[in-house]
């Protein structure tokens, strides 16, 4: 069975890796909507997969790394595009939670990405 829990924050960044002209290559922020997704069999006793509140305590030192921060400054997002965020929490959520099977970014209503790990294989 497949669950997941949703977070928001609200961060600025810029793309450095992007041609001068590029609208993201300016300073922005977006409101930020995360989606961590485990993957596991029903407890025959808890009857869930994972506690939700086990997820929110894996995200929340992230949380605190990324809301209302410049992610740039961040070590590690020095190019912070909705990929490689995706990609950076998943290497720091897996430790917490074994059984993580996605990371969804959505930078805007209608842009995002979804991570699985493909990297780490």
């Amino acid at each position: 069975m497949d669950i997941f829990k949703q977070f928001r924050f609200e961060a600025a960044h810029r793309l450095p890796n992007v041609p001068a002209n590029h609208k993201c290559a300016r300073l922005h922020g977006h409101s930020f909507m995360i989606e961590i997704h485990v993957t596991g069999p029903v407890g025959e006793t808890s009857g869930w997969v994972v506690d939700f509140a086990d997820i929110g305590a894996a995200w929340q030192p992230l949380h605190a790394l990324l809301d209302h921060n410049y992610l740039n400054e961040v070590e590690g997002l020095e190019n912070p595009t909705s990929e490689l965020l995706a990609r950076w929490i998943w290497r720091r959520m897996l430790p917490a939670l074994p059984g993580l099977s996605q990371v969804v970014v959505r930078e805007t209503c209608t842009s995002g990405c979804i991570y699985r790990g493909e990297d780490e294989r």
